[in-house]
């Protein structure tokens, strides 16, 4: 027959809670089992010049003129835990997608404990849905007990099946959703173990388009790897909106939340809690936790100011230098970057014609982990405070990056760090050259002292031990 024959207009069927299409209409959904989800969209016409098969659907959303989108503002919801929504920038969002990982036992599901807690305080006319597919319900109320979050506004469910996750949130339509973690649920769609590539894959993509069809905020509890990296497939982290770590050390009741990924605010900003019997506590003001707090000041320290995202924070450096027998002298490094601190020593060693052939040992306060290079003058100082037995004056601070040639260099944030040096009762700041220039007024109470040499930089040191 010559010619084409016309295909005809199919109908399309459309999933209302997960989106997925189907050829024709059935009472239960394939992908997310709700019931009497699917509907009749309009019909979809094959579009001309397309190979057979290849056809065009309706858009779900229509195109809207830029200027009207650029316009409106997302409006945010406060969840009550105040160094939460700062890291968030300021709050959850409608069908924001947060995904928090970190290693075992960090307390990831005692942070979000806390957060469904605070957010079903705040918000008397919905429901926060807390489902654990880790854990059973009996366990979760025991630590919510114990930290004293218990909000009659939240719900607890214990599921691993996607399917019966998604019924949950169409009985209960929460305000909030809390999965912990992604790894422990799985879908009867798709093949493989729960956490396999597959499985997190698919679950992630389901939870995403079931929060932006229904403007509901998810937050996702994450496993990690040795490397303190999200566990599971990389596109996990492309396909949600905020992607948060969780870091600690076990021996200390420091922990830091730190934004990786976000959308919706600052990706680089950091804060801190203290964990404790009771739960995790917040530390909006970090400043005494990385220095030491003495009457008499004693040789081998040295504070700096460093920024760490978007916040500066004062850190001690602190250092001994030892006799030793051994042809080999140690090095023992804790908090720094051990290779940087070999670099330091050199550049030490040649600027104050000191020989260095003893034990150094350098740390940091409060298990501090210091990558900023503008706390190289502060090791510089700390390592030939130690070896010279001179004290540094407890109200001076320095900041600067030292090059192998020893000098000192411009950082950023000057202005910043300058500000925080001074609103702790640092007088003195040893800072590079031009700050004062590039700061203009300087705060109240603080003078800073330009130089453009570590050598400099000893001669100073060395001053103050003969006052």
């Amino acid at each position: 027959m010559a010619g084409s024959i016309a295909r005809k207009d199919r109908p399309a069927h459309r999933c209302a809670e997960c989106g997925v299409s189907v050829a024709k209409w059935v009472g239960q959904c394939p992908q997310c089992q709700a019931w009497g989800s699917i509907t009749e969209a309009s019909a979809v016409r094959a579009l001309p010049g397309l190979k057979s098969g290849r056809e065009g659907s309706v858009p779900e959303h229509p195109a809207r003129p830029l200027v009207e989108v650029v316009a409106e503002r997302a409006p945010r919801e406060l969840t009550g835990l105040a160094e939460f929504d700062r890291v968030l920038g300021g709050g959850l969002v409608a069908g924001q997608v947060v995904l928090l990982a970190g290693e075992p036992g960090a307390g990831k599901s005692t942070l979000l404990n806390t957060v469904a807690h605070t957010m079903a305080l705040r918000n008397q006319t919905g429901n926060v849905l807390y489902v654990s597919g880790e854990e059973s319900v009996e366990q979760i109320s025991v630590r919510a007990r114990r930290i004293g979050a218990t909000a009659p506004g939240v719900l607890l469910a214990e599921e691993t099946d996607l399917g019966c996750l998604l019924g949950h949130v169409e009985a209960h339509d929460p305000v909030l959703l809390i999965v912990d973690s992604v790894q422990a649920v799985a879908s009867s769609a798709v093949d493989g173990r729960a956490g396999g590539m597959a499985q997190v894959q698919e679950v992630t993509q389901v939870l995403v388009r079931v929060a932006k069809s229904r403007r509901m905020p998810v937050l996702l509890i994450g496993q990690s790897t040795r490397e303190n990296a999200v566990a599971g497939p990389r596109a996990m982290e492309h396909m949600v909106d905020t992607v948060l770590t969780f870091e600690g050390d076990k021996h200390t009741s420091l922990r830091l939340l730190r934004a990786v990924k976000n959308r919706y605010g600052p990706a680089d900003e950091v804060v801190c809690f203290e964990q404790c019997d009771d739960g995790l506590r917040e530390v909006p003001d970090p400043s005494d936790l990385f220095r030491s707090h003495r009457d008499v000041p004693v040789p081998g320290t040295a504070v700096s100011v460093a920024v760490d995202g978007r916040r500066a924070v004062p850190a001690e450096v602190q250092a001994l230098v030892s006799a030793t027998t051994s042809p080999n002298p140690r090095r023992g490094v804790n908090g720094l970057d051990t290779s940087r601190v070999a670099m330091l020593l050199a550049v030490t060693e040649r600027a104050a014609g000191i020989r260095l052939d003893r034990d150094v040992f350098v740390a940091t306060v409060g298990g501090a982990k210091l990558s900023d290079p503008a706390t190289d003058l502060a090791v510089c100082l700390a390592v030939a405070s130690a070896s010279w037995e001179v004290a540094m004056p407890a109200d001076v601070a320095v900041i600067g990056e030292v090059a192998l040639s020893g000098d000192i260099r411009p950082v950023g944030h000057l202005g910043q760090r300058v500000a925080e040096a001074a609103r702790l009762g640092y007088t003195r700041i040893l800072v590079p050259p031009g700050t004062a220039k590039r700061l203009g007024t300087l705060p109240e109470g603080a003078r800073v002292v330009e130089l453009e040499h570590l050598g400099r930089a000893l001669e100073a040191l060395a001053a103050y031990s003969r006052r």
